[in-house]
C-alpha cells in the first residue's frame, strides 16, 4: 500500500540517509510467522526513491548481509546490473523493531530496471519469461561460476548435504524426499514393492553422489533466478538480477539443475554454460548422479494423484524412470 510515511519508517530511514522521506509503499513478502519480510519503497520530498528491506528470520543477519553485498559487487564487476546493498551510517546493518518483529535491515538502491514479470503472474507466463532470457541468465551464472568465488561458507538456498539455515534439519531435496516417502508409505499395499524399490534406488544414488559432490568446484551465486528477480530494460533486454537473500556458496551443477524445473531444458543450459565455463572431468562424472538425486521424487505430484490409482502408478513409474535415467550430459559440457 502507498501511505503517508509513519514515524517508525522515518526513524529507520534516517539511519541510512539525510533527506526527508514523505511516502512509503510497503510490500509484505512474509512466508509465515517465523519468516517476516517487508520491503519499503520510500519516496523523498525531492522525488527520489530508495528501498529499505527488513527481515526477521533465521537466515538474515549482518554477517550474511555483508556476503550478499559483496556478491552484488561481483555481479556488477561482470557488467550485470544489480541494485547495490547499502549499510547504515555506522557501516553496518542495524537491528530495529518493526511491526512487532525484531528485524535486521539494509537499504538498497531503487532499481533502474523493472522485473521481467509481475510478482503475481501465472506460472505459465513466468516459465515463458524465464525461457526468453535463458541464454542471458545462464551466461551470467557461468561467468560467476568461473570466478570460483570463495569468500564465504554460507550455502545458497539450494545447498545439498547441509541445511540452509539453523531452523532446517536437512537440505531441501532431502526434506522433499521425506515428504514423498510419507505419502508413498500411505498408498495401498499394491504399490508397496515399487515404493520400496524406488526408495532404495534413490538412497543408493544419494550415497553415490556424496562421494563425488564434496570435490566439485563452487562459487557464490545470487540464489534465486525466478522471473520476478530478472531485471530488463524498457525494450525487454536482460540487464541483471536482484534479491540476494538466498545467495550463497554452491556447486554450479546443483544450482543449474535445481533452477531448471523442466528436465528437457538441462542439456540446452549446459551448452550455454559451457561457452563461458570449463567443466572439469569430475563435474562431467557428477552430472548424471546429481540429476538422479534431485529430480525423481515429486511429493506434490504424488499427493495430487490422491486415490487415482492410474495417476499414482504414473507418478511412481516416472520417478523410477528418472532414477535410472541414462543421459549423456557430458556431451553437452565440452
Amino acid at each position: 500500500m502507498n501511505e503517508r510515511i509513519d514515524p517508525t519508517i522515518t526513524g529507520v530511514y534516517r539511519r541510512f540517509f539525510d533527506d526527508t522521506p514523505v511516502f512509503a509503499e510497503i510490500i509484505d513478502s512474509s512466508i509465515d510467522a517465523s519468516d517476516f519480510r517487508n520491503t519499503v519503497i520510500v519516496t523523498t520530498e525531492e522525488g527520489t526513491k530508495r528501498v529499505l528491506k527488513l527481515a526477521s528470520n533465521d537466515f538474515t543477519f549482518p554477517e550474511k548481509m555483508f556476503m550478499w553485498q559483496r556478491t552484488v559487487e561481483e555481479y556488477l564487476d561482470l557488467g550485470y546490473y544489480c541494485p547495490r546493498i547499502l549499510c547504515d551510517r555506522n557501516n553496518g546493518f542495524p537491528s530495529v523493531s518493526f511491526r512487532g518483529h525484531t528485524c535486521f535491515v539494509h537499504a538498497e538502491e531503487f532499481s533502474q530496471y523493472g522485473a521481467a514479470i509481475a510478482r503475481n503472474a501465472p506460472d505459465e507466463e513466468m516459465t515463458a519469461k524465464t525461457d526468453k532470457y535463458l541464454k542471458d541468465i545462464w551466461s551470467m551464472t557461468a561467468k560467476i561460476a568461473a570466478k570460483k568465488l570463495d569468500y564465504t561458507d554460507y550455502p545458497s538456498g539450494y545447498c545439498l548435504f547441509e541445511p540452509f539455515s539453523p531452523g532446517d534439519q536437512v537440505d531441501e531435496v532431502m526434506e522433499n524426499a521425506l515428504k514423498w516417502k510419507r505419502i508413498a508409505d500411505s498408498l495401498p499395499t499394491e504399490f508397496s514393492r515399487q515404493v520400496g524399490r524406488i526408495w532404495r534406488e534413490w538412497n543408493g544414488n544419494r550415497e553415490a553422489l556424496k562421494e563425488l559432490y564434496r570435490d566439485l568446484p563452487t562459487s557464490v551465486f545470487q540464489g534465486d533466478l525466478n522471473a520476478t528477480n530478472l531485471l530488463v530494460d524498457e525494450d525487454g533486454r536482460f540487464m541483471g538480477v536482484y534479491d540476494f537473500n538466498l545467495c550463497g556458496k554452491d556447486v554450479l551443477l546443483n544450482y543449474l539443475m535445481r533452477e531448471n524445473n523442466r528436465s528437457e531444458k538441462i542439456p540446452e543450459v549446459l551448452k550455454i554454460v559451457s561457452e563461458h565455463y570449463r567443466f572439469s572431468e569430475k563435474e562431467k562424472r557428477a552430472a548424471l548422479p546429481l540429476f538422479r538425486y534431485v529430480k525423481p521424487l515429486s511429493w506434490d505430484e504424488l499427493k495430487d494423484a490422491g486415490n487415482d490409482k492410474t495417476a499414482v502408478r504414473r507418478c511412481l513409474d516416472q520417478a523410477e524412470s528418472l532414477l535410472n535415467e541414462d543421459r549423456a550430459f557430458d556431451g553437452c559440457m565440452d
